[in-house]
Parts: C-alpha cells; sequence; structure tokens
C-alpha cells in the first residue's frame, strides 16, 4: 500500500469476520420485497429505512468539489473547493488527502454519509464539457491523486464514489452514446485511473456511468464485476448515476442501487423477474449485504462499530480552499521575472475582465454547490494591497452569458425586511401553504423543500441598481411564469424547455429578459408567480431572478480597458470561460476563449509593457497572444477562495506550485484526439493507448505540431537544481522500483519542486507511447535547502495487458525531469 495513504485509511475494506455473518443474517432475515425495496434509492439522495433492523437513511450528495447535501438551498451552504482540475495540478497527493477530509468534514456536518466523488474519468479530449471536473489525462497521476482523495474522505468515516465507472469521457448523447474501446486502453488508462482508489484507499462506492462501453450500457456491464470485484476486491456499493438504471438486466451485474427513487426500473419488475427466475435469489441478497455493510461503515445500522471512530483534526475548508488554488495554480509564462509583483514599489494597479469582478470559481451541473461568500480576483487584489495603490477595474469584454443571478447584497426581502428574497408557496386557490426568507436570487429545489399541495411559487424583492442607465432584468426557468417589475407586468406566458440536456435548466434556463432604466442606487420592485407542473419524471424546480449583460458597443469597452491599462504600473487581465462553455450536460465547441477577450488582451499588451494574464477556466482555451504578454498564470476554477489566491500568487506572499495536469494546445486543429461526438451512436476511442501527451508526442514523431504548453509543465518563483538520480540498473518483473533524486533549491526564495519520472522503450515488441509517466514526487525547499527525493515506480508501470498483465524482458529507459517535453537524466534498468 502507498504509505502516504495507509495512515488515512482507518478501517479495512472488509469488515470483521463475525460483523459479516451478522450482516448477512440480517439481510436474510428480511423479506423479497424488503430486500427489492432496499435496491432503489427511497427519494431523490437517500437509501431506504428498516427501523426493525436498525437500518437507518444513507445519505448520497453531490459534489466532487464541495458537499451540497439533500438541497440546493443557499442558507445551507458549502464549502466550495478548486475544481478537480486545480486540485490535479497540484500533483500531491497529501494536498489530495486533505481536499477529500474537507469533504468528508462537510459531509459529517450536513448529515451527509457518501459523497458522489470522485470524478475521474482520463481528459481525452479538451472538448470535453466536464474535463474541469476531472482529474488529469495521464493515468498515473489520476490513479493516484483519486486514491489521497478517497482517503480524504473516507478518513472521516464518510464514503467516496469513484465516478462514472467507466469510459465516460464526452458528455455529447451521454444516455445513451457506446465507448468502443479495445481491451488493452481499457486496461492500462480508463480502467487504471480507478485502480488505486479501490486497491489502496478501499473506496465504499463506485458510480456506473450512463454510456454503454463496447455494446453494453455501464449498469449491466461485465466490467462492474471484473475488474472491480473480482481482481481488485470492490466489496462496497456499485450506485448508477442518476436515472442509469434501465432494465431488469442490471440487477443480473454487480449493480447495486438504482438512483433515484422510489421509482426506478426495478421495484415491482425486478421482484417479479425474482420470482418467475430471471434473477436469482442470491444476486438480490449479495446487493442486499453491500448496502448493509455500507450502512454499517458509515454509521447507519445499529450494533455495528462504524468503519471510523476517531476522526483526524479538524481542518479549515476554507483554508484548504486558498491552499489548494494557490497550489494548484500554473505559472507558464514569467518574462523578465515581472512576477511577483513588489506592493512596496506599486502605484497603481489596472485589473481588466470581467471574470476578474464575476470569476467562475467552480463549474456547472452536479458538481455546483452554494458557498457562503466567493472571493473574486479584483477584491482579492484590493484587500491585500496598501490603500495607497490606486487599483483600477474595466470590464473590457463581456464573458457572462444570459442571466447572471443577483448579487445578494442587492436584495431587500419587502415582506421581512430583511436582506434577500420573500418565497412563497401557495395552493391553487391562492391560500398560502407556507413561506421563507431566501438569501439568493437562484432558487433550486430538487427533490425537497417544495411543500406537498404547493401549486404556485411567488418570489419578491426589491433589487437596487449599482449604476444608472439601462438594466436588463428577467427570469430563467421552464413552465409558466409571470413576472412584474415596479408592479408593471411584463411578462406571463410559459417559457419552453429548448434543450434536450436533462437538468440544463437548473443552471442555464431558458429566459425572458426586460430592459428597465435606473438612475444609481435606485430600487426595483420585482415579483414573480410560477405556476408547478401537474407531473414531473424526476423533481426539480429552478428558477433563476437576475440580470443580463449587454454590451451595445465592445469596442468601446476595449477601449475604456486600454485607458485603464495605460494609466497603471501593471495591468492584470483576467480572462476564462462562462456556463454555457464548460458544464455537466454537454461537450464544447471549440476552446476559444468566449467574446472579445483574446482582442482586449491583445490591446492592453500593445499599450502596457507589464501586462500578467490569469486564466479563469476548468480546462484548456487556446491563447493566440501568450508569447506577447510578460506572463500568464493558469488559475483554474478556483473555488471561493480564487480571488485571495490569486492575491497570494500575484504579490509574492505564495508561490505558484502547480504543474500542468494536462496538455495545453496552440490550437485546436493541433489536437490529436478531439472527437467527442458520436457517429451512429458510438464514440470510437481509435487512438489506442495515445491519449494526451502520448498521443501529442506520437504526433509529432510523424512530424506534427506541438503542443503550446507540455503535460507536466509549470514554473516557480525560484530555482532549482537536480543532482545525479540512482536507481538499481535491474528489477525482477512484478516488483517496485525507487529512484532517488537530489534536489537543490539554487534560487533566493521557498518554492516547490515536482520531480517527474517517465519511462520508454524504443525497442518493444509491443506497441507502446513514446514515453510514459511513471511516477513523481514533489519538495518543498528553503533557499539552497537540499532533499533526496525518492519516486516510487509501481510495478505495472514495466507492463502491458494482453489477456492479462504481461512483462517485456530487457532495458526500459528511466527518464528524469521537471516535465513531459524536458531535457532529461537518463538511466537504463533491465526488466529481468
Amino acid at each position: 500500500m502507498n504509505p502516504t495513504l495507509s495512515a488515512a485509511v482507518t478501517a479495512p475494506q472488509a469488515g470483521a469476520p463475525d460483523a459479516e455473518a451478522r450482516i448477512r443474517e440480517l439481510a436474510q432475515s428480511l423479506s423479497l420485497e424488503q430486500q427489492i425495496q432496499l435496491l432503489t434509492g427511497a427519494d431523490v439522495w437517500a437509501t431506504h429505512s428498516i427501523p426493525e433492523i436498525g437500518l437507518s437513511r444513507v445519505v448520497l450528495s453531490d459534489g466532487p468539489a464541495g458537499v451540497r447535501g439533500e438541497d440546493f438551498d443557499e442558507r445551507h451552504d458549502s464549502i466550495s473547493l478548486p475544481s478537480s482540475s486545480a486540485l490535479s495540478a497540484t500533483w500531491s497527493v497529501e494536498t489530495a488527502r486533505r481536499y477529500g477530509q474537507v469533504l468528508g468534514q462537510e459531509a459529517r456536518r450536513k448529515g451527509v454519509h457518501a459523497v458522489l466523488g470522485p470524478t475521474i474519468n482520463l481528459h481525452r479530449s479538451p472538448l470535453g464539457g466536464r474535463h474541469f471536473e476531472c482529474m488529469s489525462e495521464d493515468p498515473r497521476l489520476t490513479a493516484t491523486m483519486a486514491a489521497g482523495y478517497v482517503a480524504g474522505v473516507q478518513s472521516m468515516g464518510v464514503g467516496a464514489t469513484p465516478k462514472h465507472y467507466l469510459a465516460n469521457e464526452a458528455e455529447t448523447e451521454r444516455f445513451t452514446s457506446d465507448s468502443v474501446v479495445d481491451e488493452r486502453p481499457l486496461r492500462e488508462l480508463y480502467l487504471a485511473a480507478f485502480e488505486d482508489a479501490i486497491t489502496e484507499a478501499r473506496a465504499w462506492l463506485v458510480m456506473s456511468s450512463y454510456n454503454s462501453i463496447n455494446g453494453t450500457t455501464a449498469s449491466e456491464n461485465k466490467l462492474l464485476e471484473t475488474p472491480l470485484s473480482t481482481e481488485w476486491g470492490f466489496d462496497g456499493v456499485v450506485v448508477s448515476d442518476w436515472t442509469g438504471v434501465r432494465s431488469i438486466d442490471a440487477a443480473n451485474a454487480h449493480q447495486d442501487l438504482e438512483m433515484p427513487g422510489p421509482v426506478g426500473h426495478w421495484g415491482p419488475k425486478l421482484l417479479a423477474a425474482v420470482n418467475d427466475g430471471r434473477v436469482s435469489r442470491e444476486a438480490i441478497l449479495e446487493k442486499v449485504i453491500r448496502i448493509l455493510r455500507l450502512a454499517a461503515r458509515v454509521g447507519s445500522l445499529e450494533g455495528f462499530e462504524p468503519a471510523v471512530t476517531g476522526l483526524p483534526a479538524k481542518l479549515d475548508g476554507a483554508a484548504v480552499a486558498r491552499e489548494v488554488a494557490v497550489r494548484g495554480a500554473v505559472l507558464v509564462r514569467n518574462e523578465g521575472g515581472i512576477l511577483p509583483l513588489e506592493a512596496t514599489t506599486l502605484n497603481s494597479l489596472a485589473v481588466i475582465g470581467h471574470n476578474a469582478e464575476e470569476a467562475r470559481t467552480q463549474g456547472g451541473g452536479s458538481a455546483t454547490v452554494m458557498p457562503k461568500y466567493t472571493v473574486s480576483p479584483l477584491e482579492g487584489l484590493r484587500k491585500a494591497l496598501p490603500d495607497r495603490v490606486k487599483v483600477t477595474y474595466a470590464r473590457g469584454a463581456k464573458v457572462a452569458e444570459g442571466l447572471q443571478a443577483f448579487p445578494r447584497t442587492s436584495l431587500h426581502n419587502p415582506v421581512s425586511n430583511v436582506p434577500g428574497i420573500r418565497v412563497t408557496f401557495l395552493a391553487e386557490d391562492g391560500t398560502e401553504i407556507s413561506g421563507e426568507d431566501r438569501l439568493a436570487s437562484h432558487l433550486i429545489w430538487f427533490g425537497i423543500g417544495i411543500p406537498e399541495g404547493a401549486s404556485i411559487i411567488r418570489m419578491e424583492t426589491d433589487w437596487t441598481a449599482d449604476s444608472a442607465g439601462i438594466h436588463h432584468l428577467g427570469v430563467g426557468t421552464v413552465g409558466h411564469i409571470r413576472l412584474s417589475l415596479d408592479g408593471a407586468e411584463v411578462f406571463n406566458d410559459e417559457i419552453q424547455d429548448d434543450t434536450d440536456v436533462l437538468g440544463a435548466a437548473l443552471f442555464d434556463p431558458p429566459k425572458t429578459v426586460h430592459a428597465v432604466e435606473t438612475a444609481a442606487g435606485q430600487q426595483v420592485r420585482i415579483e414573480a408567480e410560477y405556476r408547478l407542473p401537474k407531473e414531473q419524471v424526476i423533481p426539480f424546480t429552478a428558477i433563476l431572478l437576475g440580470e443580463e449583460t449587454v454590451v451595445a458597443d465592445p469596442q468601446a469597452e476595449i477601449d475604456a480597458a486600454v485607458e485603464a491599462a495605460r494609466a497603471s504600473d501593471v495591468a492584470v487581465v483576467v480572462v476564462g470561460t462562462n456556463a454555457s462553455i464548460e458544464s455537466e450536460g454537454f461537450d464544447r465547441k471549440n476552446l476559444d476563449l468566449p467574446g472579445f477577450q483574446n482582442d482586449l488582451v491583445e490591446a492592453v499588451a500593445a499599450v502596457n509593457p507589464r501586462t500578467v494574464v490569469v486564466v479563469n477556466s476548468g480546462s484548456p482555451v487556446v491563447m493566440p497572444w501568450l508569447g506577447k504578454v510578460n506572463a500568464v498564470l493558469l488559475g483554474w476554477f478556483g473555488g471561493q477562495e480564487f480571488g485571495s489566491a490569486i492575491a497570494d500568487i500575484l504579490l509574492g506572499a505564495e508561490e505558484p506550485g502547480g504543474r500542468l495536469p494536462t496538455t495545453w494546445p496552440a490550437a485546436l486543429e493541433d489536437v490529436p484526439v478531439l472527437n467527442t461526438t458520436p457517429v451512429d451512436g458510438k464514440v470510437v476511442y481509435s487512438e489506442g493507448i495515445h491519449v494526451g501527451y502520448r498521443a501529442w508526442l506520437k504526433q509529432q514523431g510523424e512530424g506534427g505540431p506541438a503542443p503550446a504548453l507540455p503535460f507536466g509543465f509549470g514554473l516557480g518563483y525560484t530555482t532549482f537544481e537536480l543532482g545525479t538520480a540512482h536507481a538499481p540498473q535491474s528489477v525482477t518483473a512484478g516488483n517496485d522500483v525507487v529512484v532517488h533524486v537530489p534536489v537543490k533549491n539554487t534560487g533566493t526564495r521557498t518554492g516547490r519542486e515536482v520531480v517527474q519520472v517517465y519511462l520508454e522503450r524504443t525497442d518493444s515488441a509491443v506497441e507502446r507511447p513514446v514515453r510514459w509517466l511513471a511516477g513523481y514526487a514533489g519538495t518543498h525547499l528553503a533557499p539552497a535547502g537540499t532533499d533526496s527525493v525518492e519516486v516510487r515506480i509501481p510495478a505495472r508501470a514495466f507492463a502491458h495487458y494482453d489477456g492479462g498483465w504481461q512483462f517485456e524482458r530487457g532495458s526500459f529507459r528511466l527518464l528524469v525531469g521537471r516535465h513531459v517535453a524536458d531535457s532529461f537524466q537518463t538511466l537504463d534498468i533491465e526488466v529481468r
């Protein structure tokens, strides 16, 4: 077991023999009807309770970068951590463990027993819509980081749920698409990404995906048995993605729990299938045992000691969010050492960009949580800089599309005379059932929160304009809505869902928008009434009151930003994506920054030779201006403390610690593996084992283009020297190898180095990548500090899959460096 993980795994995966026997007895004591009821959720987020055997609910919750709980209510706020792409950019298993522990703490605070994460599908294509939610393009980096995450969550006695098993690297037609993958890449890449989370961190759950794999939908696929249960020893619960069980056939696979409930594809149909012999009672019993075992582990089964009884010391969630944002930020350009900025000599700073003020701190879809606050880069820099430094803000270019929720500080509840919105639930005849005071103008109910008998939801608030001019106010939802502004009815009609993406209307709903001219500080009374539909397949309702940014003259916005930059010592331009580009439910169409952001960067750089660009995206974007600006920092979706972390880095309080977990291209047409759109229902993984940097290296070897930024790359504020690496000259097949690398900080600041070790074999009898990541390790050193870094190379790194794991004897070359395209030290090692 990885020593980093072993300390965090408090209990073995399987229970003690006597506990296992008692769980089996309990399962057998249930009637067949009770057993089958237990296999489908009781509601959207929880399993059934059976009080007579001491079984209470097991509550599951999104998402991978925060724990929402059973509702989307902003009053029940969540710590919002940086996205998984930011976490993976730390290249630190220990950081992943701390990240997981915060999620476990949050789960316990919210009464949640299982976190639906980590998302560990590979970055196969940069167009993947959930790229931000996944970790890396490399299976080794993904596997180790995922194992750290799982260990951290489960150290708190909360189950972690690696997802989406398996080959779920695209969102287009995600419910029906078939991922066609040969056995070797399936084993060496896509399964390998999951393996450590199961075999080392001993995850208590796994989520099956929506898609099919080689013709069989995931919830019915034999992969749930082999390798998951047979080879890896998984004895936890396989939970479906929501609505991912499609038939009784899933009950004959190792699919254990169908979500959501209470109505699904199992229930009475499964009972009939057991009674007529299509599904065995033994299969049902095994699933029930797994669910009871999970309940015992998380403390939901009386008479059983939970898997974790002594919890680790509590972590400060906000501090960890800030720490991960700093450690995951990747500095990719720093010409002339412009960064860090020296606050003592800085007189003026232009902060430019829509994302500087309205940063994207998390991705869209099930990863979304409701934090108590977020810190924008503009806010973070203003707070960190001395009062004497003049900070000027200019939007420069519109990024956010569609309605954006009103800032909470702009809303006043006219009924209760408190900040926020008054929400009232009415019966069909208009009588009031109940009411509540809400803080935010984006209201979501998924499964709970709307009282029985409600037919109408009424919303009332007084919104205060922050500036004079024309404001575009509106409401987004699906269904019948009436909207009034200052007593005048402006809309009373049905808003149709214009997308075929399940749940997209939760986060980016269709809308009606109306122009209102105000003075600065003027209040506008906003009233809306939504009529609930008579029937819903899945019980969710979303209503968004907000403002849409409308720019009449884009060039005027750029011109204003240019003037701000020209008059300032330094210009910091924050560029990024928006909710209609990176989200669950759809893939990206291109890698371009939306709107006129590229023009904005070029224009600012032309007038201010000290221009720094911060990229606020969860996944790669094309940066045509990369060589024209002084510094570029990739900040990802940085969580609620994003702006504080950016200020820490730009002003030198912290060093950017990140290394790229995925390759960044110079142009879309250069990307060797791009397709995310099924053809005749199939996404064919025709590239085989050549994914990510492996595909780029293969392409370059054939005379093709190189990327803009290679995998593993990242700069810092200090310099390091790698001494002569040492490793055994030979190893017996099946044994690990440890590479020792002396490291010295030769600069003037404390900083972090990540030593990366790759393998290559040019004379192989089997097809191999040009090189592949075998191991990595980081070290944090003060100036003149030294360390001997140990990089463990697992035996599997030397193996290939051909009906089983095979070891090709002979010479492999170890490559020791800082990224995949580095000038490496080389050592030869013989596999006997």
